[in-house]
């Protein structure tokens, strides 16, 4: 089988399923619609706060974004497990390499539209919500670097989450490792560190620096990204190496 037929497959599996179709729908409804809801709501930093940026306040529902897009990846590759139907999947695409390089290229590159136009929604609609004075235009510094970033990092989380699920073969493994690491390991090196340090490298912080106007800490609008790129590659080949080791 070809890499554009086993894509096709693939992407009939995202459109056709319907977990993997309401994953992929929540990621820009969660990401845009909750961003433009707390925009639309607040309209402005708090009082005395002095660390707002105009920027990231358009992408708060990325934090509910990127467990839509967390999902989607492991259900599209731990889903396969179950009732053994990865043995079917694998005796249409026997090539091992070739069905794990097209089932990350469907789930990656359909977040990655779905995340612009959630991208593309948040700041623009955000920003136009938000009181006179505060917001700021697409033009501006960070602006369009945060669009395309929105994109580019739930399209990271995506495959990351691919990656460790196919690394368990599970989805309740996956998710148990996965919404514990974006949910509160953060907060927990942040406190111990004192807010810096080791937890500027975690995924969700380091890629989440391109969504700073003005980035603040060890890494920057693209090296934070870069970080989470490293976290995402050691992730897929895991589970590449798990999905040619082992029996399916």
């Amino acid at each position: 089988m070809t890499l554009s037929a086993a894509l096709h497959t693939e992407w009939i599996k995202i459109r056709s399923l319907r977990s993997l179709a309401g994953s992929l729908l929540a990621v820009p409804v969660a990401t845009a619609g909750l961003s433009l809801l707390i925009c639309g709501m607040l309209g402005r930093p708090e009082p005395g706060s002095t660390d707002f940026d105009p920027v990231l306040f358009s992408y708060y529902g990325l934090n509910f974004g990127q467990l839509a897009a967390i999902i989607l990846g492991v259900i599209a590759m731990a889903g396969e497990y179950k009732n053994d139907g990865i043995r079917i999947s694998l005796a249409a695409v026997p090539n091992r390499t070739l069905f794990y390089a097209a089932k990350l290229a469907a789930v990656g590159g359909c977040v990655l539209v779905v995340g612009l136009v959630a991208g593309a929604v948040s700041f623009l609609g955000g920003q136009a919500l938000m009181d006179p004075g505060f917001g700021i235009g697409i033009a501006d510094q960070g602006a369009l670097r945060a669009v395309i970033g929105c994109a580019l990092y739930l399209s990271l989380i995506s495959l990351l989450a691919a990656g460790v699920a196919a690394l368990l073969r599970s989805v309740t493994g996956a998710l148990s490792v996965l919404v514990p690491l974006f949910l509160i390991v953060p907060f927990v090196v942040g406190d111990l560190t004192r807010g810096g340090g080791a937890a500027d490298f975690l995924p969700d912080r380091a890629g989440q620096q391109i969504l700073l106007q003005h980035p603040v800490g060890t890494l920057g609008p693209w090296s934070g990204p870069a970080v989470l790129a490293g976290w995402t590659a050691l992730a897929v080949v895991a589970g590449w190496w798990s999905l040619r080791r082992r029996d399916a």
